[in-house]
C-alpha cells in the first residue's frame, strides 16, 4: 500500500524507485502483484504518463486512511522515545519561505538529524492530500473553509513608496487619495481588488488603479523602490528596503488587517510527532501569540 501511494503521488514508477532507493523492476513487480491480489487494475500505463483507474483512485483514498492509522499506532509507541524521525514534506510561500522560514527549517534539520525535509517553495494553494504534503505554510488574512490550521505567527501589511516618488507626487494623507496615485498591485487567484484600511474604526476597502501588477511582492517592492508607484506589501518583504531608506511607509495612521501565518494540515489525519515538533519549533521562533488549532467553517 505504501509503495502504491508513493507511485500514485509521484506519477512515476521510476521516480518512486529512485526515492525509495530500489530498482524500478522491484516497484513494477510489487504493483503488479498488488493488482493480481485485488483482481483489479489500479494504474493505466502509457509511454508518456501514468494515471489511476477509477478503482485505483478509490483504493488510493482508502490506503491513505489505513496507512495513517498504521503510522498513528507506530508513532504512539515510538513517541515513548521522544525522538522525532521520518520525512516531512512542507509547502512554503516563496517570499516568506525564503526570508523567514528557510533558515528556521535548516536549523530544525540540524537539531533533528533523524528527520528529513522536503521543501516545496510555491505561492499556489496546494492540495495537501492529493499531493502528499504533510503541512503547508500560508500567510493570509482569511483561511479557506474546512482548513485545519494552527496559527504560528503574524505579519503586517505596509503601504510604501520611494522618497523620489513622494517628492514628485506627494504622499497620500488618506486612503481615498490613493485613487490619484499609480499603485503597484499584487495579483492572486481568488483575491479581490483594492486595499483594506481601518478608517474611523471601520474596515473600508479602497479601489486602486494598477498599471503594473505581479503575483510576487518582491518585484513590486523593487518597482516601488525605483519610484514607479505605491505598493502594499507584507513587512517581511519591505522591512529591509525601509531600513535602507529606499522605501518610506505611508498612511501609518490607517492600519490594515493583520496577516496570520498558519500551518495548514491535511484534514482527518493523525499528526505525527515529527510534524508537531516542527510546528512547535516554528511557533516558538516566530513568536506566535495564538498556538491553538482552528477548523475553518
Amino acid at each position: 500500500m505504501n509503495l502504491f501511494v508513493r507511485v500514485a503521488e509521484l506519477g512515476s514508477f521510476a521516480a518512486a524507485a529512485q526515492q525509495l532507493g530500489v530498482a524500478r523492476s522491484v516497484v513494477t513487480r510489487q504493483i503488479a502483484a498488488l493488482e493480481t491480489h485485488l483482481g483489479a487494475k489500479l494504474m493505466a500505463r502509457s509511454t508518456r504518463r501514468l494515471s489511476l483507474t477509477s478503482a485505483g483512485t478509490a483504493y488510493l483514498e482508502k490506503c491513505r486512511v489505513i496507512l495513517n492509522l498504521v503510522e498513528a499506532a507506530e508513532t504512539g509507541v515510538a513517541e515513548e522515545r521522544a525522538t522525532p524521525r521520518g520525512n516531512i514534506r512542507v509547502s512554503l510561500p516563496l517570499s516568506y519561505g525564503l526570508s523567514r522560514l528557510g533558515p528556521l527549517l535548516l536549523e530544525f534539520a540540524q537539531q533533528h538529524p533523524e528527520v528529513s525535509l522536503d521543501m516545496d517553495y510555491t505561492d499556489r494553494r496546494v492540495n495537501l492530500i492529493e499531493e502528499g504534503v504533510d503541512m503547508s505554510i500560508r500567510v493570509t488574512s482569511r483561511l479557506e473553509p474546512g482548513d485545519v490550521a494552527r496559527r504560528i505567527g503574524a505579519s503586517h501589511l505596509v503601504v510604501v513608496a520611494s522618497p523620489d516618488y513622494i517628492a514628485r507626487h506627494g504622499a497620500p494623507r488618506h486612503p481615498a487619495e490613493l485613487a490619484h496615485h499609480e499603485c503597484l498591485g499584487y495579483t492572486m487567484a481568488g483575491g479581490s481588488p483594492g486595499w483594506s484600511f481601518v478608517v474611523d474604526g471601520e474596515l473600508q476597502r479602497v479601489a486602486v488603479r494598477s498599471r503594473i501588477q505581479a503575483s510576487n511582492g518582491d518585484i513590486l517592492s523593487e518597482a516601488a523602490a525605483l519610484g514607479m508607484g505605491v505598493t502594499c506589501q507584507p513587512d517581511f518583504i519591505v522591512d529591509d528596503l525601509i531600513a535602507a531608506g529606499r522605501l518610506t511607509p505611508l498612511l501609518t495612521g490607517y492600519p490594515m488587517p493583520a496577516l496570520g501565518v498558519y500551518v495548514v494540515l491535511p484534514g482527518n489525519r493523525h499528526v505525527p510527532l515529527r510534524v508537531r515538533v516542527l510546528m512547535d519549533f516554528m511557533a516558538a521562533r516566530l513568536g506566535a501569540d495564538d498556538a491553538a488549532f482552528t477548523d475553518s467553517p
